[in-house]
């Protein structure tokens, strides 16, 4: 197993705790150091942006006590191997939520969701019972790591946490009305917490009665640590619920590329691979990073959560691959599958093209397919199926085949010209530059002199690969296929950072002369960007062909260092090796150019994703919802006027959802590009946000309501729909008796 550490055991009971020990390695406190400062750094970040001192601490005590410590309990159960204490945690974190979702699920269906505690409960009752399992939990054999890791691996997650706030903190107030200017997915989010709060099994809120087919175990995790702690759910997704989930994702992926790459050196390349490395942008101007990716991403709490419980799968799938079985194993990885089932399924496509690639290369090399493999394959089918087929009902929720459909929105990004015809074989053609250039490290793994390429390299291979391929073929109304290249970089970092240590080896080439190389990379991007001046989107007027040179200026620039060092008498082996880490570097400066600029990811999509602006935001929106959520049951139904996004009436852009999220109420009609029903309408070059509502007699009956209101209205809402509650935005009238609560802009009526 890999032996990384964010943090070391402590020492025995009585043991001095110096600094440094006589033997010259840390003592308690400098190995406890490393985890206590990414700690504190994160506690006083989610303070200076508006977490209480009583929230921060209980959701520390809810995390030790009721996720992390029965979760690690459980993996020295049924993981055996010498791990460290930090990778443990990491497990039992990953674990533990997977535990929480399966368990709150049948606990709310029973209606009782405080019964979640029952799955910690039974697990510390089960310990304390049994000598065996007590034995087993407290002698895991466990290693530790040099001081200098813990250091690296803690300054990894101060790097995000610190990310996190200037990109997401920032922009994502806890109070109103500057949260209205949060990402305009984020009230989806919020809604969904709500509805899995309160209701087993989920619907959308949005619109009564219209089934919930989506990633939703991320939901149902909010909602059980907010019936636990009594934190508002806006908290969790807004500052908290993330944390967790991204400092163990940085240690489990360190497991994962220490074992491929063979070297903590490795490991850590791998990580900052994956996220602090983006594909060259060699322009200027608002599509800056036009090209960037994020694995993390609190805009999508589903992506990241299954980028968690995914790790686990690859670690355990490469462990059964490697023939290092056990009951355990099995046991574990059916847990994780289930768990990725329902948080983020499209990473499981990634591992049965991984199992594909493996299965396809054993046949080959051994003529026969190893019991393990057929094993984790069958596993991945059945739950890949159950999630199509069940959780997500056969829907395709806005996924069609639709090659270089991305391509063709990041050129009209570029452009500034939608449709532009040479769109698919210029996108094309500079994602393919792009591509090849981030990842250039893995075509060291072509020519290989010692042993064949093993599973797990072949592994992480084939789901990278996919990835890309998912990319390229599909089509979503949201460019949601991104989200199966989101799942693959990690392994695509990983797979590429060994290339680059096969190549340096064979090559002989010197760390200094390697440093020299991804140095000049750096270089060669800034200078490019700075040179050739390419301000994005283009000016009317000018050839779309601009586009290309600085990447035409790139390919020169490789080409003369390598003729360069070629003259100066290097061998060819030398040269290319250099040339590798030279053209990896040049995506470095891509991600933290376009993080550091306030333009991000290009004016189109930041239009398309912004939330309201100020002067639209109606006056007592929070209050009307609050109101709401304390003075009517869950069951209650809603009607609401209000379906159009503030600021985005004409066209109507109906993502509408801040009733929903902020009262925690289904509501008859709020906003419905979300839904499945809507997506599935849509055809590429439609915007999923403009397309009308299906039904047109219930929209028809609750518009009526509002605008001419009448006792018999609202009767008829009643008596069809089971409507309980009115509540007018911006609209007056009298439907009959006195209003229930007024606040702003805000009207409230009880309905019967």
């Amino acid at each position: 197993m890999a032996k990384t550490a964010l943090a070391t055991l402590p020492p025995r009971a009585g043991d001095t705790a110096p600094v440094r020990e006589r033997d010259g390695r840390p003592g308690r406190l400098g190995r406890w150091l490393p985890a206590a400062t990414a700690t504190a750094f994160t506690a006083g970040v989610a303070m200076f942006y508006g977490v209480s001192t009583r929230d921060l601490l209980v959701f520390a005590a809810y995390l030790a006590a009721c996720v992390a410590l029965p979760g690690t309990l459980l993996v020295r159960a049924l993981y055996r191997g010498r791990r460290t204490l930090a990778e443990e945690i990491a497990l039992g974190v990953a674990l533990g939520y997977v535990a929480e979702v399966v368990v709150y699920a049948a606990a709310r269906a029973a209606g009782a969701p405080l019964l979640v505690l029952a799955w910690p409960a039974a697990t510390y009752a089960a310990v304390a019972a049994s000598a065996r399992l007590r034995r087993r939990v407290s002698r895991a054999p466990r290693t530790r790591a040099p001081l200098w890791w813990s250091w690296a691996l803690s300054l990894a997650v101060v790097v995000l946490v610190a990310w996190s706030a200037v990109t997401f903190y920032r922009q994502a107030a806890l109070t109103w009305p500057l949260m209205a200017a949060a990402n305009v997915d984020l009230p989806y989010h919020l809604a969904l917490i709500g509805e899995l709060k309160h209701h087993m099994p989920p619907t959308v809120p949005m619109v009564a009665g219209e089934p919930l087919l989506y990633h939703w175990f991320v939901y149902a995790h909010f909602a059980a640590a907010s019936w636990v702690t009594g934190i508002e759910p806006v908290v969790l997704l807004f500052r908290l619920g993330m944390l967790p989930v991204l400092a163990a994702l940085v240690v489990l992926l360190t497991m994962i590329a220490r074992r491929v790459t063979g070297s903590r050196a490795g490991a850590l390349a791998a990580v900052a691979g994956t996220f602090f490395v983006a594909a060259p942008s060699l322009y200027l101007g608002a599509s800056t990073g036009v090209f960037t990716w994020r694995v993390l991403s609190w805009t999508s709490p589903s992506q990241t959560f299954g980028a968690l419980l995914f790790a686990p799968v690859v670690l355990l799938v490469a462990d059964l691959l490697e023939r290092r079985g056990g009951a355990g194993r099995w046991v574990l990885l059916g847990a994780f599958l289930v768990g990725v089932m329902g948080a983020k399924a499209t990473q499981l496509p990634l591992l049965a093209a991984g199992l594909a690639a493996v299965g396809a290369v054993e046949a080959v090399r051994r003529r026969r397919l190893p019991p393990a493999l057929l094993g984790a394959a069958a596993m991945t089918g059945a739950c890949l199926l159950y999630a199509q087929f069940v959780l997500f009902g056969g829907a395709r929720n806005g996924m069609v085949v639709d090659p270089l459909s991305l391509m063709r929105f990041t050129w009209g990004e570029l452009t500034g010209r939608p449709g532009s015809g040479t769109a698919p074989l210029g996108g094309a053609l500079l994602y393919a530059l792009c591509w090849t250039a981030v990842w250039f490290g893995a075509a060291g793994l072509v020519r290989r002199s010692r042993a064949p390429m093993g599973p797990g390299p072949l592994l992480l291979t084939g789901m990278g690969v996919s990835g890309l391929g998912a990319v390229v073929v599909f089509g979503h109304c949201q460019m949601s296929q991104i989200y199966f290249l989101a799942g693959a970089i990690p392994y695509l970092a990983i797979v590429a950072v060994r290339g680059l240590s096969e190549v340096r080896r064979r090559a002989r080439l010197t760390k200094t002369a390697a440093a020299v190389a991804v140095g000049t990379g750096v270089l060669v991007e800034v200078v490019l960007r700075v040179v050739f001046g390419v301000v994005v989107p283009l000016e009317p007027g000018r050839p779309e062909v601009l586009l290309f040179r600085p990447y035409v200026a790139l390919a020169v620039a490789v080409a003369s260092a390598a003729l360069v060092l070629l003259v100066r008498g290097w061998g060819r082996a030398r040269v290319w090796a250099f040339v590798v880490f030279m053209v990896s570097a040049v995506g470095l400066p891509g991600a933290w150019i376009a993080r550091a600029v306030p333009y991000g990811g290009g004016a189109g999509a930041a239009a398309h994703r912004a939330g309201a602006s100020a002067e639209a935001v109606p006056a007592g929106t929070m209050a009307a919802a609050r109101w709401l959520r304390a003075h009517s049951d869950p069951g209650d139904l809603v009607a609401t006027n209000a379906h159009c996004r503030w600021g985005y009436r004409n066209p109507c852009d109906s993502r509408h959802l801040w009733l929903a999220a902020l009262a925690e109420r289904r509501v008859l009609v709020e906003g419905w590009t979300y839904t499945s029903s809507n997506m599935a309408r849509w055809r590429p070059g439609l915007p999923v946000q403009s397309i009308p509502f299906w039904d047109r007699e219930r929209l028809r009956d609750n518009d009526a309501a509002f605008l001419t209101p009448s006792p018999a209205a609202s009767r008829h809402l009643r008596d069809r729909y089971g409507v309980r509650w009115l509540v007018f935005e911006r609209l007056g009238g009298n439907p009959g008796g006195a209003p229930a609560y007024r606040a702003g802009d805000y009207t409230i009526y009880r309905v019967g």
